[in-house]
């Protein structure tokens, strides 16, 4: 049997050791294009669980820890790789439940319940992935059924480096560019490091943390005087009991007796509440009865009023805090995933409340796109993750907001500026997500950058720093100019469109950091000179790190 204090030690040892290890992870990624990529996002989502679980004591149980872990990386997930993460361990909350100490079969269960879980999340799983190897993991830890810890986890290491192995001759293009897939690899040295803890051999040791810089952040308050009626905003999450027999609709209609504003959104796990009310105690003190507080937020709204405005806050805590939640009371609105002052602008035209600053190379995690979501005034709001990487993490927000989200699975920048433009105010819910969709898949997009690392890709021999065209987001060829690249790309992109049927009447060319507007204009005139003249070529500053140029066509 394991304690709590050591399955704690060993989520902490795991994190630390994908720390080390991750750019050794990140290395094995096929795809040449410079991203946020496997190690680094599946990194910061065990650091988020390793920072909660390091507060608990040497008395936890099993049970605790696995709760506060699977809490943490689901807030904390980022990038695909990052949610599968946090879904294993969540199945660990699941399977663990009410249990001080943990045996190997409890700890296979746990994991495959991990694993039924990323399978679920996941639209068209794909075999040879990270998915593939903590399947035949778990599958091997649970066929000892009874078995000590020592042997389950053994076997399920073992297994899931004879699986790890085997990813190339299920995925041809590990197999062309002679690497394991990245997950996996993620995936073995999590449980390696695990297993250091349980064998009794001390944790990885992590590296000495770095302080943050101070960053800068803008917030502001629009609550007028004469509209409070219940003086503190009252939010807090509750860890449920499953002795508990109160049911979270008993907690609404307290709530709804003593306040207003009342939102309470729970699932098997937590209850999530928000309430203004003007006895912030008595909320606390009916909702203590449902479980354990895992937050707690209490903000008195006059003196937030008294110091409304925009104000510059430099400490650290404040610059993370994200922005405030909003009362949903506008009936619908947007948030957005961008990078780029530009871009970011254009969104921000476009109708987008909130903004969240990523994508390639800096996914954002789940807590950004839930904390952007609750600070949009709209009770329907519309996610445009506008990365592929991002949308799975975006999905992961949906049952944690305290309103209605829909996650438009917009893969790229254009896609989503497409899918504003197509938003009808006058329309119903169900007519603008057909709309936005059919919108965003007309949409073709470019997209100039460089080669990350040397590589083999779809039998094309790339090296590090080639300029490389990308067609719909996959590798059409390499340049030695970013405008060559460009022009040929849009003349490409308009032939395809053509075969498929579809017109081409304009494109925008949105030009990233390190690109002048003079470099621009040159590129715009390179296009024009490959395509129709009938076609409108729009020259827009995007300041957009790693993409030289995005070119919607439409």
């Amino acid at each position: 049997m394991i304690s709590g204090a050591q399955l704690r030690d060993a989520v902490i040892s795991a994190s630390n050791c994908l720390v080390k290890e991750k750019q050794n992870v990140d290395a094995l990624n096929v795809f040449p294009v410079p991203d946020g990529d496997t190690g680094t996002n599946m990194s910061m989502t065990l650091q988020n669980a390793a920072r909660e679980v390091a507060r608990l004591g040497d008395d936890c149980t099993a049970t605790q820890v696995a709760d506060v872990t699977a809490a943490a990386v689901l807030r904390g997930a980022r990038g695909n790789s990052g949610v599968i993460t946090s879904l294993l361990f969540r199945g660990f909350s699941k399977g663990l439940k009410g249990k001080e100490t943990a045996s190997g079969a409890d700890l296979a269960l746990a994991l495959t319940i991990g694993v039924e879980e990323a399978y679920k999340a996941v639209m068209k799983p794909t075999e040879g992935t990270i998915l593939t190897v903590s399947r035949e993991a778990a599958a091997a830890g649970k066929a000892l059924g009874d078995g000590s810890v020592s042997d389950v986890w053994e076997a399920i290491c073992v297994e899931a480096e004879a699986s790890l192995n085997r990813t190339p001759e299920i995925l041809p293009v590990l197999k062309k560019a002679g690497v394991v897939v990245a997950g996996g690899k993620g995936f073995v040295l999590i449980i390696r490091a695990m297993q250091q803890v349980f064998e009794g051999n001390g944790m990885v040791e992590g590296d000495a943390p770095s302080a943050a810089a101070p960053q800068k952040r803008q917030s502001a308050v629009a609550l007028a005087d004469e509209e409070i009626t219940f003086t503190y905003c009252t939010e807090f999450i509750v860890r449920r009991d499953p002795k508990a027999t109160r049911q979270p609709i008993q907690l609404r209609a307290f709530l709804e007796s003593i306040g207003d504003c009342v939102v309470v959104v729970d699932d098997e796990e937590i209850i999530k509440v928000h309430v203004h009310t003007n006895d912030p105690g008595r909320a606390l003190h009916e909702a203590i009865e449902f479980g354990q507080f895992e937050t707690v937020k209490v903000e008195n709204m006059r003196i937030q009023h008294e110091n409304a405005g925009w104000v510059e806050e430099e400490d650290t805590a404040a610059a993370n805090a994200g922005p405030a939640r909003v009362e949903p009371e506008e009936p619908f609105g947007f948030v957005s995933v961008a990078a780029g002052e530009g871009i970011q602008a254009l969104f921000a035209d476009l109708g987008c409340a909130q903004i969240v600053s990523g994508g390639q190379t800096m996914n954002p995690s789940t807590d950004d796109i839930l904390q952007a979501i609750e600070a949009t005034p709209a009770k329907v709001v519309y996610v445009l993750p506008n990365n592929k990487n991002i949308i799975l993490a975006a999905e992961q927000a949906v049952p944690l907001a305290d309103r209605k989200v829909h996650v438009l699975p917009t893969r790229t920048i254009p896609q989503g500026i497409s899918a504003m433009l197509a938003f009808d105010p006058d329309a119903d819910e169900k007519t603008n997500l057909l709309g936005m969709t059919r919108a965003a898949d007309n949409v073709s997009t470019g997209q100039v950058t460089f080669a990350a690392r040397d590589s083999s890709y779809d039998g094309k021999a790339i090296k590090k720093g080639d300029m490389l065209a990308l067609d719909n987001g996959k590798v059409a060829f390499t340049e030695a100019d970013p405008a060559t690249a460009i022009a040929k790309l849009a003349k490409n992109i308009v032939k395809d469109r053509k075969q498929a049927g579809k017109t081409t009447e304009f494109m925008t060319l949105l030009y990233g950091e390190g690109m002048t507007e003079t470099d621009a204009e040159a590129a715009a005139e390179a296009i024009r000179a490959k395509i129709s003249a009938d076609i409108d070529v729009t020259v827009v500053d995007g300041g957009q790190p790693v993409y030289y140029y995005i070119l919607s066509v439409e």
